[in-house]
């Protein structure tokens, strides 16, 4: 048996009632007899590697970013200005 992936979205509409796993694998069985039915193609183990690391350097720019704002507010609190922009943030020095 060869497995296939079908998008969340094209299942949604023979959701019939409440969420749980029961309704969703009837919706599922419901939706792949379908003759339109389009299914996606699975990624291969190099896409998904790749794809965790862009999904990983994503996170860290984030909470580097949050961070540095963290930071430039607590030091606003206590009259210390650091300039925005996370270069600038980074290279200030106390005057």
């Amino acid at each position: 048996m060869k497995s296939a992936l079908m998008p969340p979205s094209y299942v949604k509409p023979y959701v019939k009632r409440g969420k749980n796993d029961a309704v969703d694998a009837e919706a599922i069985c419901e939706a792949v007899t379908r003759p339109t039915m389009r299914f996606v193609v699975m990624k291969s183990a190099e896409q998904q590697a790749a794809l965790s690391l862009h999904r990983t350097r994503n996170l860290l720019v984030k909470q580097r970013t949050q961070l540095v704002n963290m930071i430039r507010g607590l030091m606003a609190e206590f009259g210390i200005d650091i300039p925005e922009g996370l270069e600038r943030a980074l290279s200030w020095r106390a005057r």
